[in-house]
C-alpha cells in the first residue's frame, strides 16, 4: 500500500538523499537518483519489508526525452519491487548485487541496432556518435543496464519446449492410435472388456516406447550441445574486462585476437593483419581479410570487409570494434529466425501410416455394412448383426501394428546410436530409405574444413603427392612417378621447399587443433609428415614482414642457430607466385642455385595454372640472403580435401539411384575440383551460381536444379530455394550441413543431417539427425536402416492381415451359413495372442537385407498396403481358410463337433500361422536367400509358440480350459504337411517373380546394346 506522506526533496547531483536509509558499509540505499535513474541496492541492505512509496510527483522534460515519456518510464520503474528488480528481470539482480557503490544512471537517447550494411558505410566518428560510446573507456555499467533492458541478452530465445506430459499426450495424435482408441471404446460399449483391456495395453506400450526413445534422443542432443559458454574481452568503464558473450549490448567495445569466437556482429575500428574464418556463413574455406575503413558499396556478406559476424572465428591478427547487433538482431539471429519460421515436413512413413489408418477404417466399416446387409437379407435382428459386425471390425484392426512400427523404429534408432548417429524423432530413421536426392554442403561436410597440402612441384621439376588429411600429421610425401616416400632431406629439393614453408609460418598445432591460418597449418602439417616439424627451432627469427592484400606475400628474416658466429641472415618467403617470382634471380636445382631464365619462369607459370585449375590454392616459396636476390624453391598446392570415405559413399548413393548435389558458397574452380574428386555425376558436372539461380523464373527452377550437380556462391536463401524446387518435383530431399548458413535448408528438407563435432549449435537445432563423428559415410547405414525398416513393417502387415482375415472369414462363414463354430472363444484368444505376439513382433526385427542399399529409393507415395501386397495377403488367407475348412469338414463326418474336431482345426490354423510367418520374412527373396537362421528372435518365438501349442493339446489343466484332446503323431505330421502349403506356394511365387525380373533386365540390356 502506498504512503500518503509527501516525497522528500530531491538529492543534489551525485549524492544520495539524506533521508534515505543507507548501508553502514558502503552508503548505498534504496532511493531514486537525480536524472530519473534508479539506485543500485547494496546486498547488505535488506530490511524485512520494503519502504512505502510516496505518490508520483509531476515530472518535467529532461535532456532529449519528452516529459510524458520520462514520466511513464519513471512510473514503470517505481512499480518494480524495490529491493532487486529496479532494472528488469531476475537475471539483472546479480549484476545489481555485485555493485557496492552508489551509481547514478543517467538517461540517454535510445540506441537501436545498426544493420551491417549501414554500419559498414559509416566512418568511425559517425559510428561513435550513432551508438553513444567512447571507444577508449567503453560504456558505463549504467548504460549497459539500460541498453540491456531495451535489447535483452545477447542470446537467442528458443521456443520453450513442451512439458513432458504434453509430449507424452502428443503421441496419441497418430491416426492409427486414434483408430485403436475408438475400437477400445466400442469394445467397452459392447461389454467386450477383455478386448478393451488388451487394446488399451497395446496403445500404452506403443506411446511409451516412442516417447522414451525420443526423450533419450533429446537428452543425447542436449549433452552434445553443452559447450563452453563463449567469452569475450570488452572495454567498460575504462577497463578491459573478461565477460560472457551473452552480456554484450549494442555499443560495447570488444577486442579480438587469434582463436577468439566473434561474440556479436561488430563494426571494426582497429585492425592488425586480421583474418577471420567465415566458412560457417559463406562456405568460403579461406579466411577473409578484414579492415577498419568504411565501405562505399556492399553487395553481400563477403564484401563487408569492416564487419565481423557472430559465430565466426579469428584465425590471425587482432582487432577492435563496436558491437552493432546482438542476439536475434545479428546476422546469426536472422538465420535462426528464418530456420524457426520453416515448418518440418511430415515424413513419408507418417504419411503412409496415416493412409493405412484410413484404409483400415474403411475396411472396418465395410465389414460392419456387409454383416448387417447379410443379416437383413436373412431376416435377423439388425441390432444383433450390428454388434457382431462391430466386434469383427474391432478384431480385424491389427493392434499389434503400432507396437511393431514403434519397436522397429526404436531398434533402428538404437542401432544408429551405436554407429554414433543421433536421431531426434523415430520416423526420421525410415525417411532416408525413400530419399532420392541428397544435397550436401561442401565445407565441413564433404570436406573436413582443414586445409591440406596435396601437391608439390620443386623448382627443378620434381613432382610429389601428399597423403593424409587434417591436422593430425598422419600421411606421407611420395615422389612421383616412383612413389618413393620422402623423409627430411632424403631429397634436397623437396626438403628445402618443405622447410621454407615451415619456417615462414606462425601457425601452432596442439592436440590436433590449429591456432593460426589454415594455409600455414597445412604447411606445418606437411613438414610434420616429412619429419621436419621442428625446422623452425633451427632458426632464430629476427624480423617478420607480414602478409597484406597489397603485397600478397610474407617473409621472415632468420639466423641459423648452427651458424651464429657468422651471423649470416637468410630470408624465407611465401606467397602468390606472381609476387614471389619478382624477387627471385635464381632457382634451386638439387641444392645448387642456378640463374633463373624466362623459359624456367614460363614452366613455373604453366605448373601454377595447372594446379589452380584443379581447385588448389598455390603458394610459391623462395629463400635467400636478400629480398631482391632470392632463390626460387617451388610450388605447393593446398586444398580442403574430401573426408575419407566420402567418394565411396557418393558412388554407392549414385549406383542406388540417389542423386547427390553439392551446395557451397565457395568459388567455381574449388567446387568443381571437389565435385570431380568425389565422383559427382560420374565426372559429368554441371554447375550454376547463386546469382544465376536468382535470375531464373520460379516455373523453370525445378527443371534446372534436377540437372545441376554443383551449386556455388550460394547463400542460405539460395539453399532454401534449391530444396523447395526439388521438393516441388516430388523428390524426397536430404540435406547435410554444419554451418549457420545451412540451418534453414536443414529445417525445410525432408531430413536434415548435421555434423556433431564441427557443426554449429543452430545447425544441430535445425537438423533431424546428427552425425556425432562427422562421418558422411554413416549416411549409408541410415539409408540401409530406412529401407530395411519399411520392408519389415510391410512384412508384418502382410502376416497380420492375412491371419486376421483368415480368422474372421472362418467365423463369418460359419455365422452366415449357420454352421457350428470351428473354434471356441479361448482358442480364438490364443490365435489372437500369436497373431499380435512374439512371432509377429519378431518380423519387425528382421536384420536389414545386405542388398537393401543397392535397391532404388522407394516411392514416397507408395502405400504400405499396396495392390501387390494386398494380392499376396488375400492369396495366403485363401490357402489358410481352405486348408482349415478342409480339416474341419474332414473331422465332422457325422455333423457333430467334438473336442477332436476343434483341436485338429485349432492346431491346423496355428501351424498355418507359423508357416505363414516364415514366408512373410521377406516380400521378394526366398528363405534361402535371406538366410534361414539369420533372425534368431523369429525362431525363438516360433519354437515358443509351438511348445505353447503342444502344452495346450497335451497338458490336462490346459485341455480343460481350451477344450482340447491329445493328438497322434501322424495327426501332427499330416497337419504340418498341409500347413506348409502356404509357405511353399509363397516361395514359388517369389521364385517366379525373380525369373520374370531377370528376363526383363536381360531384354532391356539387349535393347541398349
Amino acid at each position: 500500500m502506498r504512503s500518503s506522506s509527501p516525497r522528500p526533496p530531491p538529492p543534489s547531483p551525485g549524492m544520495a538523499s539524506s533521508s534515505c536509509p543507507q548501508c553502514s558499509g558502503c552508503g548505498m540505499g534504496r532511493h531514486l537518483l537525480e536524472e530519473g535513474g534508479a539506485a543500485l541496492t547494496c546486498p547488505r541492505y535488506s530490511p524485512e519489508t520494503p519502504a512505502p512509496l510516496p505518490p508520483d510527483p509531476p515530472l518535467v522534460s529532461r535532456g532529449n526525452m519528452g516529459g510524458k515519456r520520462l514520466q511513464r518510464l519513471m512510473h514503470n520503474v517505481r512499480r518494480l519491487p524495490h529491493r532487486y528488480h529496479l532494472l528488469g528481470g531476475s537475471e539483472l539482480k546479480a549484476e545489481a548485487d555485485d555493485q557496492c557503490e552508489l551509481k547514478s544512471v543517467g538517461q540517454e537517447d535510445d540506441v537501436i541496432p545498426l544493420p551491417a550494411k549501414e554500419a559498414s558505410r559509416l566512418d568511425e566518428s559517425e559510428l561513435i556518435k550513432f551508438l553513444h560510446v567512447d571507444v577508449n573507456s567503453g560504456l558505463s555499467e549504467g548504460s549497459v543496464l539500460q541498453r540491456r533492458v531495451k535489447h535483452g541478452w545477447n542470446e537467442f530465445q528458443v521456443d520453450n519446449s513442451d512439458p513432458i506430459w504434453k509430449k507424452y499426450l502428443g503421441q496419441f495424435t497418430n491416426p492409427l492410435i486414434l483408430l485403436l482408441l475408438g475400437s477400445a471404446l466400442v469394445s467397452v460399449a459392447t461389454k467386450e472388456y477383455e478386448d478393451a483391456v488388451s487394446i488399451t495395453v497395446a496403445i500404452l506400450i506403443v506411446v511409451t516406447v516412442a516417447f522414451v526413445q525420443e526423450y533419450r534422443s533429446e537428452k543425447s542432443l542436449e549433452e552434445l550441445n553443452k559447450l563452453v559458454p563463449p567469452e569475450c574481452n570488452c572495454v567498460r568503464d575504462g577497463k578491459l574486462q573478461h565477460l560472457l558473450a551473452r552480456e554484450l549490448v549494442p555499443g560495447d567495445v570488444v577486442c579480438l585476437t587469434v582463436g577468439d569466437r566473434v561474440p556479436a556482429d561488430i563494426r571494426l575500428i582497429e585492425t592488425t593483419d586480421l583474418l577471420v574464418d567465415e566458412s560457417s556463413f559463406t562456405g568460403e574455406t579461406e579466411p577473409c581479410s578484414k579492415t577498419h575503413g568504411s565501405v562505399d558499396e556492399a553487395s553481400g556478406l563477403t564484401t563487408l570487409s569492416n564487419i565481423v559476424f557472430m559465430g565466426t572465428l579469428v584465425r590471425y591478427g587482432k582487432g577492435k570494434g563496436i558491437v552493432i547487433c546482438v542476439g536475434e538482431k545479428s546476422q546469426f539471429g536472422e538465420v535462426f529466425k528464418m530456420m524457426q519460421a520453416e515448418e518440418t515436413p511430415k515424413t513419408p512413413l507418417q504419411k503412409s501410416m496415416d493412409k493405412l489408418g484410413k484404409q483400415l477404417s474403411l475396411f472396418s466399416f465395410g465389414i460392419i455394412g456387409l454383416i448387417m446387409l447379410i443379416g437383413w437379407l436373412q431376416g435377423k435382428p439388425l441390432l444383433s448383426m450390428f454388434t457382431i459386425g462391430v466386434s469383427l471390425a474391432v478384431a480385424a484392426i491389427p493392434e499389434g501394428l503400432p507396437i511393431v512400427v514403434t519397436v522397429t523404429l526404436a531398434l533402428g534408432v538404437m542401432r544408429m546410436a551405436k554407429k554414433r548417429v543421433i536421431v531426434k524423432k523415430l520416423p526420421i530413421v525410415e525417411t532416408l530409405g525413400c530419399c532420392n536426392v541428397i544435397c550436401s554442403d561442401k565445407t565441413g561436410t564433404l570436406t573436413a574444413n582443414e586445409m591440406t597440402a596435396t601437391r608439390l612441384v620443386t623448382s627443378d621439376g620434381l613432382h610429389a603427392e601428399v597423403t593424409g588429411i587434417g591436422y593430425e600429421g598422419k600421411g606421407s610425401v611420395n615422389l612421383l612417378p616412383s612413389n618413393d616416400e620422402l623423409r627430411e632431406f632424403s631429397n634436397v629439393s623437396v626438403g628445402k621447399l618443405v622447410e621454407a614453408g615451415c619456417v615462414a609460418n606462425n601457425a601452432i598445432i596442439r592436440a590436433d587443433s590449429l591456432m593460426g591460418q589454415p594455409t600455414e597449418g597445412a604447411l606445418l602439417v606437411l613438414a610434420m609428415k616429412m619429419g621436419l616439424g621442428n625446422a623452425r627451432e633451427n632458426y632464430i627469427r629476427k624480423k617478420e614482414i607480414p602478409f597484406s592484400s597489397e603485397q600478397r606475400w610474407m617473409a621472415v628474416k632468420c639466423v641459423d642457430k648452427l651458424e651464429l658466429q657468422n651471423q649470416e641472415e637468410v630470408y624465407f618467403v611465401k606467397g602468390a607466385y606472381e609476387d614471389v617470382i619478382q624477387y627471385c634471380t635464381s632457382y634451386n636445382s638439387g641444392g645448387m642455385s642456378l640463374p633463373l631464365t624466362p623459359q624456367q619462369k614460363s614452366l613455373y607459370l604453366q605448373e601454377e595454372k595447372n594446379m589452380g585449375s584443379q581447385g588448389l590454392r598455390v603458394l610459391a616459396l623462395a629463400t635467400g640472403a636478400e629480398l631482391g636476390k632470392l632463390t626460387f624453391l617451388g610450388l605447393i598446392g593446398i586444398i580442403d580435401p574430401p573426408r575419407s570415405g566420402v567418394s565411396e559413399a557418393v558412388q554407392i548413393l549414385l549406383d542406388s539411384g540417389v542423386a547427390v548435389k553439392m551446395i557451397t558458397g565457395d568459388a567455381l574452380e574449388t567446387a568443381q575440383a571437389i565435385g570431380r574428386s568425389i565422383g559427382l555425376s560420374n565426372g559429368h558436372l554441371k554447375a550454376i551460381s547463386g546469382e544465376e539461380l536468382d535470375r531464373l523464373d520460379e516455373s523453370a527452377l525445378p527443371s534446372v536444379v534436377t540437372k545441376v550437380s554443383v551449386f556455388y556462391r550460394t547463400s542460405p536463401k539460395h539453399k532454401l530455394k534449391i530444396i523447395k524446387a526439388l521438393q516441388r518435383t516430388g523428390a524426397i530431399v536430404g540435406m547435410t550441413g554444419d554451418g549457420v548458413n545451412d540451418a534453414v535448408a536443414l529445417k525445410s528438407a525432408d531430413i536434415g543431417v548435421a555434423m556433431g563435432k564441427t557443426g554449429t549449435d543452430v545447425s544441430k537445432e535445425a537438423a533431424d539427425m546428427i552425425l556425432v563423428d562427422d562421418d558422411f559415410s554413416t549416411i549409408m547405414n541410415a539409408i540401409e536402416e530406412g529401407k530395411g525398416i519399411f520392408y519389415n513393417i510391410k512384412n508384418f502387415v502382410r502376416f497380420q492381415l492375412s491371419t486376421s482375415i483368415s480368422a474372421l472369414s472362418l467365423i463369418t462363414l460359419s455365422t452366415i451359413m449357420n454352421l457350428p463354430n470351428p473354434l471356441n472363444a479361448m482358442q480364438i484368444l490364443w490365435i489372437n495372442i500369436i497373431m499380435d505376439g512374439p512371432p509377429a513382433q519378431s518380423l519387425g526385427v528382421e536384420p536389414v537385407d545386405k542388398d537393401a542399399i543397392k535397391q532404388p529409393p522407394r516411392n514416397a507415395k507408395e502405400a504400405i498396403l499396396s495392390k501387390a501386397l494386398l494380392l499376396k495377403i488375400l492369396l495366403s488367407a485363401a490357402i489358410i481358410i481352405s486348408g482349415t475348412l478342409f480339416v474341419f469338414w474332414k473331422e465332422i463326418p457325422d455333423g457333430k463337433v467334438t473336442p477332436r474336431t476343434t483341436t485338429m482345426t485349432f492346431t491346423c490354423f496355428v501351424f498355418f500361422d507359423m508357416f505363414n510367418a516364415l514366408s512373410c520374412r521377406s516380400l521378394n527373396k526366398t528363405i534361402f536367400e535371406i538366410g534361414i537362421f539369420r533372425n534368431r528372435m523369429f525362431w525363438l518365438s516360433v519354437i515358443g509358440s509351438i511348445l505353447g501349442q503342444m502344452a495346450v493339446i497335451y497338458m490336462p489343466p490346459l485341455q480343460k480350459v481350451f477344450l482340447t484332446q491329445n493328438l497322434h503323431a501322424l495327426d501332427l505330421l499330416f497337419l504340418t504337411g498341409l500347413a506348409s502349403s502356404v509357405f511353399v506356394v509363397s516361395e514359388l511365387i517369389k521364385f517366379c517373380e525373380q525369373c520374370c525380373c531377370r528376363k526383363k533386365t536381360v531384354k532391356v540390356l539387349e535393347e541398349e546394346i
